[in-house]
This record gives C-alpha cells, sequence and structure tokens, in this order.
C-alpha cells in the first residue's frame, strides 16, 4: 500500500492582529485578528487581499474592502475584533497608555483565538512586548504587506472602522453637512469641527478630547480641551 506523501508545504494557521482608526480626531479605534491557514492565505492573495489602506478612500474603496472581508470572514478559522470608544482612548492618553491599551487589547484577541503555530501583529516596537507572553508571537513593522493574515486583519477593522464612522456621519450631515476626510485630522474634517464648535461652543461627543484642537482654540479657550493627569492634577 503507497504511503500518503506528505505536502512540500505544510497548510500552518497564522493568526494576524491590525488597527484602524489609531489616528483620526473622531470616532472609535478598531483592532481586529483573523487566524488563516496557508491554503486560505493563499487563496485571499489572490482575490486582491492587500493593506486596507493600498484601496484608497471613498464609497469604491468601502464597498471593494467590504467584499474582502466578507472573504475574509468566509475562509478565516477564526475572526474577532474589539472596538475602543473615543472616551477610553481619551482616558488612557491622559495617563501616556495610548500604546499600553493597543497591547492590552491585542492580548485578549490573543487569548480568544485558537492554538496557531505564528501570530503576527503590526508594528515592531509596539507589540514588541507580547514576546515576552506568547513564544511563537512576531511583531514587524508594515506587516500587512508581507503576511495575508495581518493584511485580513487590517482590511475587517477598517470596515468596522468606516462603518461606525457612517453612521456619526448620519448623526450629523444633515445639520451641520458632509463630514468627509474620515474624521482625521485633515483640512476637511478641520473644517466641519469649525463649524461645529462654532455653533455648539464644543466639540462633539465622539470627538476625542486628547487631541489637540488649535483651530478652535480661539473658541474653546484651549488648544487640548484634556491634558495629561500630570498637568490636570498639579
Amino acid at each position: 500500500m503507497a504511503t500518503k506523501k506528505k505536502p512540500l508545504f505544510p497548510n500552518r494557521l497564522t493568526l494576524g492582529i491590525d488597527e484602524a482608526g489609531r489616528g483620526p480626531t473622531i470616532g472609535p479605534m478598531v483592532m481586529a485578528a483573523v487566524a488563516l491557514d496557508s491554503k486560505a492565505a493563499a487563496v485571499l492573495t489572490r482575490k486582491g487581499l492587500c493593506d486596507s489602506k493600498t484601496y484608497g478612500a471613498g464609497d469604491d474603496a468601502h464597498q471593494l474592502r467590504s467584499e474582502l472581508a466578507a472573504e475574509v470572514r468566509l475562509r478565516a478559522v477564526f475572526v474577532v475584533s474589539v472596538e475602543i470608544e473615543h472616551d477610553e482612548i481619551d482616558r488612557r492618553v491622559c495617563k501616556g497608555e495610548l500604546n499600553a491599551l493597543e497591547r492590552e487589547c491585542a492580548g485578549k484577541l490573543i487569548e480568544q483565538a485558537p492554538s496557531c503555530h505564528k501570530i503576527i501583529a503590526d508594528g515592531k516596537r509596539m507589540f514588541a512586548a507580547l514576546t515576552l507572553r506568547y513564544e511563537q508571537f512576531i511583531s514587524v513593522d508594515r506587516a500587512e504587506d508581507h503576511h495575508a493574515s495581518v493584511a485580513a486583519a487590517s482590511v475587517v477593522a477598517k470596515v468596522i472602522r468606516d462603518d461606525r464612522f457612517h453612521k456619526i456621519r448620519m448623526r450629523y450631515e444633515p445639520e451641520l453637512g458632509p463630514i468627509t476626510g474620515g474624521g482625521y485630522a485633515n483640512a476637511a474634517t478641520r473644517k466641519w469641527l469649525r463649524a461645529y464648535v462654532e455653533k455648539y461652543g464644543r466639540l462633539p461627543d465622539e470627538a476625542r478630547k486628547s487631541w489637540p484642537y488649535p483651530f478652535v482654540a480661539d473658541i474653546l479657550g484651549t488648544v487640548r480641551p484634556l491634558t495629561s493627569q500630570v498637568e490636570m492634577f498639579a
């Protein structure tokens, strides 16, 4: 009886971790973890999976990412995400703990995942400390460019983040017009925030108060509505 040949390339399981929304002034940050086996990673790569930012902005890009996210969920062994709200980000930024917050969230995602041959997170220095907790863990800069599981996590996180931001837009745009620019600190977002602050004398609820707002300091009386605890209680 002929023995079954071993595959040239073992079908290994890799968990990728990435985030979307660390930098915007408005809305949550989303972290996702996706476990892909080698076969699923190859199939998704052939379907065009790559870093979520490479697809650009706008409705067409969001549609493409949404379709890829659906493919990821169909083929992945495991998908999980966590949404970190703006007020939690503010609380941790005021303690100088934004990086620590991301590491904590990554650890929680890993604890929910199945056993994997490798765990890869995007951000070499950010997540380096987790190598002490997980033997199979590595952190790499631009990991989404080289590892399908991380690219998959970036797409899943970005779709969730964009859907959340869309709900924020729907809340405000009928009154104050379009919020373009994805809520990042760009000219379009600054223009919209200026219009909001001129009308209400404060930032909208979903704005991160620990971020600087020099373009409305003349109205708010401060550049940064929330400062570090050392400054707040000195």
